[in-house]
């Protein structure tokens, strides 16, 4: 049974409907209907809230596909617990104006880890082998 992915894909739209409001919140206060009109914060807000959809559907295909796998759980919850992490540090390292460069890098650091252990996982040993052994 599925069950793994679908609580990470839960709290991941959770912290995506934020994310959302976020900049619909500053939208509405700054009378900014499309585009981002100049307005710096609402620049940052609508990076992360882009960049939250760039990567974590891809993850979450790899966690399902590594529970579809029957993989060991601790697998997928790595992969789960670093991506949910790293999309949060990345969102409050972005936000602030100032950037904090620390906490940005640290949750892309966290996010790359997830995508490339789900990846890597994904692949297998046989399969990084045949890899490999191709080149």
């Amino acid at each position: 049974m599925i069950a793994i992915t679908p609580l990470y894909a839960g709290l991941l739209a959770l912290i995506f409907a934020v994310l959302s409001f976020r900049v619909i919140g500053m939208r509405r206060s700054a009378r900014i209907g499309l585009g981002d009109g100049g307005n710096l914060l609402l620049t940052r807000r609508l990076r992360v809230h882009g960049n939250f959809a760039e990567y974590v559907p891809l993850v979450l295909i790899l966690m399902l596909m590594l529970e579809i796998q029957e993989r060991p759980n601790w697998q997928i919850h790595l992969v789960g617990a670093s991506l949910i992490a790293g999309r949060i540090l990345h969102a409050i390292g972005v936000s602030q104006e100032p950037e904090n460069y620390k906490i940005r890098t640290a949750g892309m650091i966290l996010t790359f880890s997830a995508l490339i252990t789900g990846g890597l996982a994904n692949l297998g040993l046989g399969g990084l082998s045949a890899l490999i052994a191709s080149y």
